[in-house]
């Protein structure tokens, strides 16, 4: 099997995530899937590149492999939705944010096969990051993790309108420490030019609100970017270089942000 996922290990208390940025399908899944899945729509293309400079400034940096199609690394493990009373992908999504049909036949992913992803894909990632975590608490007494997302600007399916650029999540203030939060939130407002919001629609995922303990000394935030700030949407989501400099300058000074800042 493939390995699931790219780690770089940092020298700080701050590790970044990117669960789902990878690519990769398993030939008998890719044998399934309808020509719209395939082009993989709904991956969080290049974010793993916009933190390209995070392990010089001695933060972690853990990135996904395999698509959110196999299973989606920052869901429920036992299937309870994010947003309830709301429309939530599955841990195994049967259909794409634009509402199309994963599978050729239209099926949803049955049970044993969703157990059996999670033994071979979900449980092996977030062991790994759970024990990477645990090993940055022990050594510095205290750690922080920073989950990289990024979705179109526009998915009606979950949002109505233009998402806003930067969207920081922290579950509603429980996964962080508040001052940790406004150290963050105040680091994305310093260029004028992208629009930002905190626990606006996205509010962090499984990921931010499992491992965001505060109490413990884990400290977990989750940033959504818009992904026309850096890129053009249009297939086939080529990298814009030039579009997303003045993104990267707000992201690293968000890293420098979390990394300047200690528990009280």
């Amino acid at each position: 099997m493939a390995p699931l996922y790219t780690f770089t290990p940092g020298s700080t208390p701050l590790l970044i995530n990117v669960p789902h940025c990878g690519t990769g399908l398993p030939d008998a899944l890719r044998a399934r899937l309808t020509p719209a899945a395939l082009a993989l729509p709904d991956t969080d293309w290049h974010v793993e590149k916009l933190y390209d400079f995070a392990p010089a400034l001695g933060a972690g940096l853990m990135a996904a492999t395999q698509s959110r199609y196999v299973v989606d690394l920052n869901r429920d493990p036992e299937g309870k939705p994010l947003y309830p009373g709301a429309d939530n992908t599955e841990l195994c999504p049967s259909r794409t944010f634009g509402n199309d049909a994963i599978y050729l036949d239209g099926s949803t992913v049955s049970a044993p096969e969703m157990a059996e992803r999670r033994r071979l894909y979900w449980q092996p990632y977030h062991d790994r990051l759970t024990a990477e975590l645990a090993a940055i608490k022990a050594r510095h007494g205290y750690a922080m993790l920073l989950d990289a997302h990024s979705i179109p600007s526009v998915v009606p399916r979950f949002f109505e309108g233009r998402l806003p650029d930067l969207n920081l999540g922290t579950n509603e203030g429980r996964s962080c420490a508040p001052d940790l939060a406004d150290a963050a939130y105040r680091a994305l407002q310093r260029d004028a030019a992208f629009s930002h919001v905190h626990n606006g629609r996205f509010k962090g995922g499984f990921i931010t609100r499992h491992f965001g303990q505060p109490h413990s000394g884990l400290h977990a935030l989750q940033l959504e970017l818009a992904e026309v700030s850096y890129m053009d949407e249009a297939r086939p989501n080529p990298y814009d270089p030039a579009r997303a400099a003045p993104l990267i300058t707000v992201l690293r000074g968000l890293v420098q942000a979390l990394l300047a800042w200690r528990p009280a």
